[in-house]
C-alpha cells in the first residue's frame, strides 16, 4: 500500500517547535494546489491558510480569494452542490476585480453548469462564453488551459443533453467532431501541466460520447485520457475515467480486463487521501457487478446453495459490496450510493442461499426513509425479501412482500414488472395453503398481464388460477377458467406474434389443452395440495433463470432500473456504463470529472 501523497497533510501541521506552521507556508501551498487545476485538496488548504494569516492579522487579496471560493466550490458535494453556483458567481467577481479575465471566464461557465437550470439556456450562455475565451486568447489575455476549460464546461453541458435532442446521433456526432478540434488545440501545448490535464479531462469525454456508437474509439480515447491524467502530475485518481473505461470494457465482453481496471483502481485508491469515499465505493460496486458477470447475482437465486456457499468469487463479491456500504455511511455525500450498495449486497448473500443475511442488507433500504430516487430499489428489495422468505419456508410473509412490490410496480409506466411480482404473488399465497387466495391472485396478476397486452402470460397466469379453483371450488369451475386460457393463448396467436414468442404460445396451448384433458377425464381425482414447484415461475422445469416458462424473458427483482437508471444512451450510470437504453429516468445524477465540475 502506498502512502498518503505529502499534500494530504493533515491540517496545521507543526513544526520541530510544536507550533502551528507559517501562514504564508499555507498560503503557498494552497495557491499551489489551486494552480493544479481542481486539486481536491485546495478547498481546504485555502481555509487552513485563511485562518492561519487572521491569527497573525493578515488576509488574502481578491485573487487568492476567488481561488479559495473556487476551490471550495469544486467540493461542493451532496447536499451542499447548490451552493457552488452563487460561490463559483462571486469568484467570477473577484477575479475580474483583479484583471484575471481567463480565470474569470472559468469561474462563470462553472456557475452556468452548476446552475438549477443547466439546459438549453445555460448552453446558450457557455457558447457565449467560448466567444469571449477565444477572443481573449487571441488577444494573449486568456491561457490555453483557461481556453480549454471554458470550452470544455460547454462540451460537458452538451453531452448531458444529448438525448434531449431531436436527432441526438446527429448531435453525438458533432459534439465528437467539437472535441476532436479541442483536443487538436489544446495538443501542441501538452508540456504545460495544466494544458494536459485539461486533455485528458477532454479526452475522457470524447470516449463517453463516442462509447455507444463506436467502442473501439472509446477505448482508443479513454487509455489515452489515463496516460495524460498520469502524465499530467495530478495526485488526485481518475476515477470517472476508470469507470467509465471499465464500463466499456464490459460492454465489449472483455470482462477480465474490465476487472483488472478496477482491481488497480481500487488498489491505487486504498492508499491515496484524496480518493473520495463516494467514488471508493462506486469502484467497489462496478468491480462486483463486473466480477458477478452482469445485472447482478443469479436471479432468484436460481444457482443458490442452500449451503450458503455460492459461485467462485463470490466471497469476494460480498466484500466488495460490504466494503461498498461501509464507504457510503462513511461519507454521507449520496444517500442513494448506500441504498444501492446495500441492495446489491443483499441480493449477493440470496445468491449464496444466506437467506438472513439477505434479509438484514434488504430490510435495510426499507428501513431508510423514503426519498426521491429510492423507489426503484425499495421495489427489488421487496421482491428479493419474497424471494428469501420462501426459501426459509415463510410463504405468507413472501406474499406480503411480493404484493408491496407489485402495488409500487403498478404505479411505474411498464406494467410488466407489476404483473410478473403479482403472479409470484398469487404462487405465495398458494404455497402458504390458500387456494381461494391465490386464485383470486393469479386473477389480477392475469387482468394486468391483458393490459400490457401480454395474452401468453394472462394465459399462463390463468393456467395456475385454475388449478387454485379446482382445489377451492371444484373441477367444474376450474374448466371454466381453462377455457378462458386457452382463448387468452389463442388471441395471442392471432395477434402475428414473432416466431419466438408464436413457439412459446403454441407450447402453453399444449400445457392448457393437456390440464383441460386431465380435468374432464373420466375419474379424474381432486389435486388435493398444490405443488409449490407446479406454478412457480422461478422453478418450473424448462425455463431459465429471469424467464416465464412458454413465455420468454420475465421482469424480476433484478429488472427493473436501479436507483442510478441512466437518462439516455449517452448518460453515465454509477457503473460508468454508457448506452443502457433506460429512458424512463429525467434527472439521472450526472457525472463529474474533477477539476472541470
Amino acid at each position: 500500500m502506498t502512502s498518503p501523497p505529502s499534500d494530504a497533510r493533515p491540517p496545521y501541521d507543526r513544526g520541530p517547535g510544536g507550533g502551528p506552521e507559517d501562514p504564508h507556508t499555507l498560503l503557498d501551498r494552497a495557491r499551489r494546489l489551486s494552480a493544479a487545476g481542481g486539486h481536491p485538496a485546495a478547498g481546504g488548504a485555502w481555509e487552513r491558510a485563511a485562518t492561519a494569516l487572521r491569527r497573525v492579522g493578515g488576509g488574502i487579496t481578491p485573487g487568492d480569494h476567488a481561488d479559495a471560493l473556487d476551490a471550495t466550490a469544486l467540493d461542493c458535494r451532496g447536499g451542499a452542490r447548490p451552493a457552488a453556483e452563487t460561490l463559483f458567481s462571486r469568484a467570477a467577481d473577484l477575479h475580474e476585480r483583479s484583471g484575471l479575465l481567463g480565470k474569470a471566464l472559468i469561474s462563470r461557465a462553472r456557475a452556468l453548469a452548476t446552475g438549477p437550470e443547466p439546459g438549453a439556456s445555460a448552453c446558450a450562455g457557455l457558447a457565449e462564453l467560448c466567444e469571449r475565451a477565444a477572443a481573449l486568447h487571441a488577444a494573449g489575455r486568456a491561457t490555453v488551459a483557461q481556453t480549454a476549460t471554458v470550452l470544455l464546461l460547454r462540451s460537458r453541458a452538451r453531452a448531458d443533453l444529448l438525448d434531449t435532442t431531436s436527432d441526438p446521433a446527429a448531435a453525438a456526432a458533432a459534439l465528437r467532431e467539437e472535441l476532436v478540434r479541442l483536443v487538436a488545440f489544446a495538443a501542441p501545448y501538452r508540456a504545460d501541466p495544466a494544458v494536459l490535464g485539461s486533455l485528458a479531462d477532454c479526452r475522457a469525454l470524447l470516449g463517453r460520447v463516442s462509447a455507444p456508437e463506436d467502442p473501439g474509439a472509446a477505448l482508443a480515447h479513454l487509455r489515452a485520457a489515463l496516460a495524460d491524467h498520469a502524465a499530467s502530475g495530478r495526485a488526485w485518481p481518475p476515477t470517472e475515467t476508470e469507470l467509465l473505461l471499465a464500463g466499456v470494457l464490459r460492454a465489449t465482453g472483455a470482462r477480465a480486463e474490465a476487472a483488472a481496471v478496477l482491481r488497480t483502481a481500487v488498489g491505487s485508491g486504498e492508499g491515496n487521501a484524496l480518493l473520495r469515499a463516494t467514488e471508493g465505493a462506486r469502484l467497489r460496486l462496478a468491480l462486483a457487478r463486473t466480477l458477478e458477470g452482469g445485472e447482478g447475482p443469479a436471479p432468484f437465486g436460481r444457482h443458490a446453495r442452500s449451503d450458503g456457499s455460492g459461485s467462485p468469487g463470490s466471497e469476494e463479491v460480498v466484500a466488495l459490496l460490504t466494503e461498498a456500504v461501509r464507504l457510503s455511511d462513511g461519507s454521507g455525500e449520496d444517500p442513494l450510493l448506500g441504498v444501492l450498495a446495500r441492495l446489491r449486497l443483499g441480493s449477493a448473500h440470496a445468491a449464496q442461499g444466506r437467506w438472513q443475511e439477505a434479509a438484514t442488507a434488504l430490510e435495510e433500504v426499507l428501513a431508510g426513509p423514503a426519498r426521491k430516487g429510492d423507489e426503484a430499489a425499495r421495489l427489488r428489495a421487496r421482491a428479493w425479501l419474497a424471494f428469501c422468505a420462501l426459501r426459509r419456508g415463510e410463504p405468507v410473509r413472501a406474499a406480503r412482500q411480493y404484493a408491496l412490490a407489485a402495488a409500487e410496480a403498478r404505479l411505474r409506466a411498464d406494467l410488466h414488472h407489476g404483473a410478473a411480482l403479482s403472479h409470484r404473488a398469487a404462487h405465495a399465497l398458494g404455497a402458504s395453503g390458500a387456494p381461494e387466495k391465490a386464485a383470486r391472485a393469479y386473477e389480477r396478476a392475469a387482468d394486468l398481464w391483458r393490459s400490457a397486452r401480454d395474452h401468453g402470460a394472462a394465459a399462463r397466469s390463468l393456467r395456475a388460477r385454475a388449478r387454485h379453483v379446482r382445489t377451492a371450488w371444484g373441477a367444474a369451475r376450474a374448466e371454466v377458467v381453462l377455457e378462458e386460457a386457452l382463448r387468452e393463448a389463442q388471441r395471442g396467436l392471432r395477434g402475428t406474434p414473432e416466431p419466438a414468442e408464436r413457439d412459446r404460445l403454441g407450447a402453453e396451448l399444449v400445457l392448457i389443452r393437456e390440464e383441460l384433458t386431465d380435468l374432464l377425464a373420466p375419474g379424474a381425482a381432486d389435486p388435493g395440495a398444490i405443488d409449490p414447484a407446479a406454478t412457480d415461475p422461478d422453478t418450473c422445469p424448462g425455463t431459465c433463470p429471469g424467464t416465464c416458462p412458454g413465455l420468454g424473458p420475465c421482469p424480476g427483482p433484478w429488472s427493473p432500473p436501479d436507483p442510478y437508471e441512466m437518462s439516455g444512451h449517452y448518460q453515465v450510470n454509477v457503473y460508468g456504463d454508457v448506452c443502457g437504453g433506460r429512458p424512463s429516468a429525467g434527472t439521472a445524477p450526472r457525472t463529474r470529472i474533477q477539476g472541470c465540475v
